[in-house]
């Protein structure tokens, strides 16, 4: 299993799992009640996670399709031989 698809998790976590934790009115943040400048974070940080994601699935993807192609080539190679 691809081990970093669980960072998927980590939006979900922080959302819900830290408001009981974050869950006061103050400070302000940004003019913002702390819990809501909470979510809103944890909303931002939701695209470059799952960016990352997707960043680290092609590159698996681009290194499996390359290793197919070069073992494919070999194997032409070696059908052509005499």
């Amino acid at each position: 299993m691809r081990r970093y698809r669980w960072l998927a998790v980590l939006p979900v976590a922080g959302m819900l799992g830290g408001v009981p934790f974050a869950n006061r009115v103050q400070p302000y943040v940004f003019g913002l009640p702390f819990l809501l400048a909470w979510i809103v974070i944890w909303v931002i940080l939701t695209s470059p996670i799952m960016g990352l994601i997707f960043v680290l699935d092609n590159a698996r993807d681009n290194a499996r399709d390359a290793a197919a192609a070069s073992a494919a080539s070999t194997t032409a190679e070696r059908s052509t031989l005499p």
